[in-house]
């Protein structure tokens, strides 16, 4: 299994990739909206791919810490086929996703997700690095990992589409 950017010749395997992984098609639409948003980064939208197939999509896109406006990233969707669920995929994809980030100087990384998950990439709760999340009903749900010293503070924003969700 390799890990790579995506390609647009795969967005048709990433949207099915989505569908397969979620009860709902939310994950997909916003997939396909990111693309188009003027917070999409191409470098940051990755695929494993088994043979030739693509089994598991990352993305993150521009998001923001207010109220100064610095910018940072926000990691989702992510998605791994059913079939391929519990073998590392994720895992993989979130770690390389981090390294592609890191290397491009991008200074944090927040995401919506489950705890016990993301920890083991370094997550932590958003609030520890003070960062709030855009909802305070998500607690401990929406975490941070901090790539680079300083680190923002504030009230984290996703890129437009999220607000649509």
């Amino acid at each position: 299994m390799i890990v790579r950017r995506e390609r647009p010749a795969d967005h048709a395997a990433v949207d099915a990739v989505h569908r397969a992984a979620f009860p709902t098609d939310v994950e997909a639409r916003l997939t396909a909206e990111l693309r188009a948003d003027a917070g999409f980064l191409p470098h940051l939208s990755l695929v494993a791919v088994d043979g030739d197939d693509v089994v598991g999509h990352v993305i993150a896109t521009r998001g923001w810490v207010e109220p100064v406006g610095a910018p940072v990233l926000g990691l989702g969707p992510l998605g791994v086929r059913p079939d391929r669920q519990g073998r590392g995929v994720g895992t993989l994809l979130v770690h390389a996703l981090l390294a592609v980030a890191e290397a491009a100087g991008e200074r944090l990384v927040a995401l919506l997700g489950d705890p016990a998950y993301y920890r083991r990439s370094g997550f932590v709760a958003s609030t520890e690095l003070g960062i709030d999340p855009p909802d305070a009903a998500w607690g401990g749900h929406f975490q941070a990992r901090a790539l680079a010293d300083p680190t923002p503070y504030g009230t984290f924003r996703y890129a437009e589409p999220f607000d649509r969700l």
